[in-house]
């Protein structure tokens, strides 16, 4: 029997309305969880924070000897199962920890999500029993650190394209591996690494499992990369001169290394969501407090508007940002219990269910890590010039956000990706893409209906509209796709526009849900300002989606078909009542400078 027989498959929100009551959202946390967070917190504030100025000075052996302090708090195993020396707990339990771990400063944000995510993880969902009961328990505990070699000169964003060789030695005994890679996180102190590499003249690459310490004279290392954020994250080039790796050291199977560097990268989307959830809060409270101490012309600066706006606006993206992280996260969990209870081994079972969602992992990535930047931007204007300063943390939260929306996979390949992988399963029967975009293209050429709706019910003009937004979609994406068939690939821009329009659906669906979700479960009261919130955040998205369609219908419609689209643009981006923005701003930076804090 299904965990949740109402779940919605990966992408299915677009052509399907989630209910509240089947989606998992931060309040829905156990005490088991909460406990788990307050731990992670309790680390960060009395271990990290007292030496955020030392991180900034490129104290690579601080980060070792935190990470090794994290593993003998259990939390490098949170997510290996129990039988190889880990927690073993869910998905939610994982993406909790990987927020919380992440949010006082990127380097060891970094080196986290590095050693758990792509370097722990490909071992235990392809790893043989062998490697496993190997590897795992020392990965799980911090005795050993992982990382993950995939990028190299040649090979960034076309990762099969690598060109590390791999040579069986005439014994058959041991693999030869010859080749270089850049940008490898945790390279200084790991102990295995996760390599890949081509065999022959094979069409993928390869991974394989490198033991620092058995490697040889051929294995080397660069000098530590001088980077603009994450500066105490250890990232060197990786050199391998003729390094002997034992046969049965492959990872998987021959030729299934692209498959395994894609699906590490799945998981690794939609961690870096949530990696950058507390930095939003972090950033947020500091600002808050800055705002509330500073002074000018004989007041505190958090009593101008201009930086009300600014305070409201981060707190609505956290909000969101939480919302579409933890819902995404349950859904991954729940499909990988329906896939154990459906007879998977467990690796199977969590590939399948991280690869269902990749469609949300994608926009997960792309979506909070860009709120993220912003926030820490709008951090900086808020100090003002003090913000400019090594001294105050807004300076190395800007330079930390930066690469969050490059590693993991660029925002703009993950933005492309959200398309084609919906494409792709609609291709094979898992979605169906075609009936709602006829039936929108049959609304366009019937008379808009006049009458005067009502709202009287919580949350009905939202969601109108964002089924509205979800009509917009299908015109803009079944038109283009009806034009260039084949070719839309090659329309990228055009690709983009459509995808911003699908990232802010499940967005500002998520946190409609959520809200919604707390005003049946707390009360409406209790939910007003996650109203607000939410009146917010679906008015921004709606702008998004006008400017991003409007773009893609010019560039390829002409005449009386763009006429026609233009004016179903307006139908479906339509209020009928407009919020007070303005207002609403006011009141959700009322609330949080009288809290002094992030308060959801």
């Amino acid at each position: 029997m299904s965990t949740n027989p109402n779940r919605l498959k990966g992408g299915e929100y677009l052509v399907k309305n989630a209910s509240y009551n089947d989606i998992f959202t931060y309040e829905d946390l156990s005490e088991e969880q909460k406990m788990i967070l307050e731990s992670a917190r309790e680390f960060i504030d009395k271990e990290v924070v007292p030496n955020k100025h030392q991180l900034e000075k490129k104290d690579y052996a601080l980060i070792e000897e935190l990470m090794r302090k994290i593993g003998e708090l259990g939390l490098l195993g949170i997510s290996v199962p129990t039988e190889y020396g880990g927690m073993g707990m869910g998905f939610v339990s994982t993406m909790l920890v990987c927020d919380y771990i992440s949010g006082a400063t990127g380097s060891l944000a970094t080196a986290f999500g590095a050693h758990t995510g792509i370097g722990t993880m490909p071992i235990t969902l392809y790893g043989t029993e062998e490697q496993k009961l190997k590897y795992l328990p020392k990965l799980a505990t911090g005795e050993w650190f992982a990382s993950y070699c995939l990028t190299e000169p040649e090979a960034g964003s076309d990762a099969n394209s690598g060109k590390t060789k791999a040579v069986l030695s005439p014994d058959g005994k041991e693999y030869i591996i010859t080749g270089q890679k850049m940008w490898i996180t945790n390279a200084g102190f790991a102990d295995l690494f996760i390599v890949f590499a081509r065999i022959e003249d094979d069409k993928n690459i390869t991974g394989f499992i490198v033991e620092r310490a058995k490697a040889g004279e051929g294995f080397s290392l660069g000098e530590e990369e001088d980077k603009l954020g994450i500066v105490s994250s250890s990232t060197r080039q990786v050199f391998f001169n003729e390094v002997r790796v034992p046969a049965e050291n492959m990872l998987g199977e021959r030729n299934g290394g692209f498959k395994i560097a894609m699906n590490a990268l799945n998981v690794g989307r939609i961690k870096l969501g949530a990696a950058c959830l507390d930095a939003q809060r972090r950033i947020l409270d500091h600002s808050l407090q800055y705002a509330s101490e500073r002074k000018q012309f004989g007041v505190s600066i958090n009593t101008f508007g201009a930086i009300q706006e600014k305070l409201a606006d981060m707190a609505v993206a956290t909000f969101t940002s939480e919302a579409g992280a933890y819902r995404s996260a349950k859904d991954v969990e729940d499909a990988i219990a329906d896939n154990i209870a459906n007879g998977m081994p467990h690796n199977e079972a969590e590939l399948k269910g991280i690869e269902e969602y990749a469609i949300e992992a994608s926009i997960l990535k792309v979506w909070i890590s860009e709120a993220a930047q912003v926030a820490a931007d709008e951090g900086i204007q808020i100090y003002g010039g003090m913000g400019y300063s090594k001294e105050m943390p807004m300076e190395s939260a800007w330079r930390d956000a930066r690469i969050s929306r490059i590693y993991e996979g660029t925002n703009e390949i993950n933005t492309l990706l959200c398309v084609s992988m919906l494409v792709k399963r609609a291709f094979k029967g898992k979605i169906d893409l075609m009936t709602p975009a006829m039936n929108v293209a049959n609304e366009l050429m019937s008379i808009p209906s006049f009458d005067i709706p009502d709202y009287s019910e919580l949350f009905a003009q939202e969601k109108e509209i964002i089924e509205n937004l979800k009509k917009a979609f299908f015109m803009v994406a079944g038109a283009a796709l009806q034009k260039f068939g084949a070719e839309l690939e090659q329309h990228q821009q055009l690709i983009i526009c459509a995808s911003r329009i699908l990232q802010e659906i499940y967005m500002v669906e998520s946190a409609m849900l959520r809200a919604e979700k707390l005003a049946n479960t707390k009360g409406q009261d209790a939910a007003k300002n996650a109203e607000k919130i939410v009146q917010l955040q679906l008015f921004k998205s709606v702008e998004i989606v006008k400017t991003e369609a409007t773009r893609g219908i010019v560039s390829f419609a002409e005449g009386d078909e763009q006429r026609m689209m233009l004016s179903g643009l307006r139908r479906f981006t339509r209020y009928n009542e407009y919020p007070n923005v303005v207002g609403l701003k006011n009141d959700i930076a009322d609330l949080i400078i009288k809290e002094n804090k992030y308060t959801f």
